[in-house]
């Protein structure tokens, strides 16, 4: 059996044979159409005539602004909860955020940060260009009491909403030791969970609440960044 030709393979037997007759038949159709005038509803054209494009109208050719989105917002999002203090990892957390904002300062990107604990949410940082060091900013937080976890990413929602045509980076630095269980937010272009539950019975709530987010997925021990 003949395997098919591929889509506009030569035929081997008409090599280029044939080719004068096809452009005769080509050039007679063409000679019918001109000879039987334009077609209904169409303006037929002389020399020197200017060209008429029926149905095109100038506000058509308006060029459309670009909606490229110009750098990127990250806002983080850190669990200062009594669990984070008693086990540790709120000391870790705090490591790993000054880690990711000096990333952000040598990409020259915005950073916003929150904390939520038993003071509520508190925006620490408004969104800004990232400093050269920020740990003037992360140093003195201080943690306790429960975890508002809702109303720590309803505030990021907000913070992100007004991101300004920069991409919104979502980061949520937690033990996820909450029943709290937030959608994620539609002004997050990306969202990021790390997963600082480190106690000998882990509950992996982090690890879903990431899965639910369809976000990136870090344990405190991975290397995080983008």
């Amino acid at each position: 059996m003949t395997p098919p030709k591929p889509p506009g393979a030569a035929d081997p037997q008409n090599d280029g044979r044939g080719q004068g007759d096809a452009s005769a038949q080509n050039k007679s159709a063409i000679a019918d159409v001109n000879a039987e005038g334009p077609a209904p509803g169409s303006t037929a054209t002389h020399a020197g005539d200017p060209v008429q494009t029926a149905g095109l109208q100038r506000e058509h050719l308006r060029r459309q602004p670009a909606q490229a989105l110009m750098g990127r917002l990250h806002c983080f999002v850190l669990d200062c909860s009594a669990s984070m203090v008693g086990s540790g990892a709120l000391a870790r957390a705090k490591g790993v955020l000054l880690a990711l904002m000096q990333e952000a300062y040598r990409e020259r990107d915005d950073v916003a940060l929150l904390c939520f604990g038993g003071n509520g949410v508190q925006l620490r940082v408004s969104p800004q260009r990232a400093p050269a060091w920020s740990d003037a900013w992360v140093a003195p937080i201080g943690g306790g009491g429960g975890t508002p976890l809702d109303r720590a990413v309803a505030h990021a929602a907000q913070v992100l909403h007004g991101a300004r045509g920069r991409e919104g980076w979502l980061w949520l630095l937690t033990d996820g030791r909450t029943r709290e269980q937030p959608g994620r937010p539609a002004s997050a272009h990306t969202a990021c969970v790390v997963d600082f539950d480190t106690a000998r019975l882990t509950l992996h709530r982090a690890e879903r609440l990431a899965q639910h987010w369809q976000a990136h997925y870090w344990t405190a021990d991975d290397g995080v960044g983008w």
